[in-house]
């Protein structure tokens, strides 16, 4: 009997949907062409437990541009490629992603494979926390790789990530909505931004989505219930910018999107790393406003 091809997907592992929980992922771990990724960052990363045979992607280190001005930059598609070969994952492979804080930076690395072609992935709900509480098993040690190099095509997706010039169309455009995940103090600017040099406050007509609010005990909540989340806000416009502090949370409203229903999602890279730099972008403070043109001069923080 042939051995199978690794490049090519397995009967067995068809993702339901861009979210599995570990009932769905329990039974099938350590199937051939099933790669499970820790994409913990911050605090859980490299902290010394890990779903049997998880791989680092590590958000923090190599799989950000550390060339870039601001933190968590989407890295170029040879890069990208080189380190998913690295993890040994291939154009067949079957991932799925998951951190140690429960739903947190794991929706920025199924985003990133999503606008490298890939989708093939699916976010663990609740993450390693949810894992450990269902009795599942856990390795006390680090997520770590050392296997064959994977053969993965960066195949990049305009349009999922986007720039500040998009925002500001975004902002002014009737069709669009730009969502900020960040808590709402820090939209509001009651507090201080917790990277130095960041201008307090909001984009000028951008609502406040706080990404915990889309979860309930560390998972996602159901499709009708995150629908009338984005649409309380957005009304019957369809086109979602969604943004944060680094470009990490705003993923986990991009998963909230794709899940409620939504088909245009796009991710600002920069976020409020880049935006709330001292530059000609504008800041006002205080709650949201239904139309951006009806701010004054005098609110916006320069």
């Amino acid at each position: 009997m042939s051995s199978p091809d690794p490049n090519q997907p397995l009967v067995g592992l068809t993702l339901p949907g861009p979210l599995v929980d570990e009932d769905w992922l329990a039974p099938r771990l350590g199937t051939p062409g099933l790669v499970v990724l820790d994409a913990s960052v911050g605090a859980h990363r490299g902290a010394g437990q890990r779903i049997p045979g998880a791989r680092p992607f590590d958000i923090d280190g190599a799989l950000s541009d550390h060339s870039a001005a601001v933190p968590h930059t989407m890295p170029d598609a040879g890069r990208f490629a080189e380190e998913l070969g690295s993890l040994g994952v291939d154009d067949g492979s079957t991932v799925v992603v998951y951190d140690g804080a429960g739903i947190y930076s794991s929706a920025r690395a199924w985003w990133m494979l999503r606008a490298m072609g890939f989708d093939r992935a699916a976010v663990l709900d609740g993450g390693l926390p949810a894992w450990a509480a269902a009795g599942l098993p856990v390795e006390n040690e680090k997520s770590a790789y050392c296997g064959p190099h994977g053969s993965f095509t960066a195949r990049p997706r305009r349009g999922l990530f986007v720039g500040s010039g998009q925002v500001t169309a975004a902002l002014a455009d009737p069709a669009s909505a730009v969502f900020d995940a960040r808590t709402r103090e820090r939209f509001t600017g009651e507090v201080a931004e917790p990277r130095p040099g960041l201008r307090g406050g909001h984009m000028p007509g951008a609502v406040n989505l706080p990404f915990g609010e889309l979860q309930h005990e560390g998972r996602m909540r159901p499709a009708h219930e995150l629908r009338t989340a984005f649409a309380a806000l957005a009304g019957d416009r369809e086109k979602l910018v969604l943004s944060c502090g680094s470009g990490v949370t705003a993923c986990v409203l991009a998963l909230g999107a794709e899940l409620a229903g939504y088909s245009e999602p796009a991710v600002y890279d920069g976020s409020w790393s880049e935006w709330g730099l001292p530059s000609h972008l504008p800041v006002v403070k205080g709650p949201a406003t239904e139309d951006h043109r009806a701010v004054g001069p005098d609110d916006v923080v320069r």
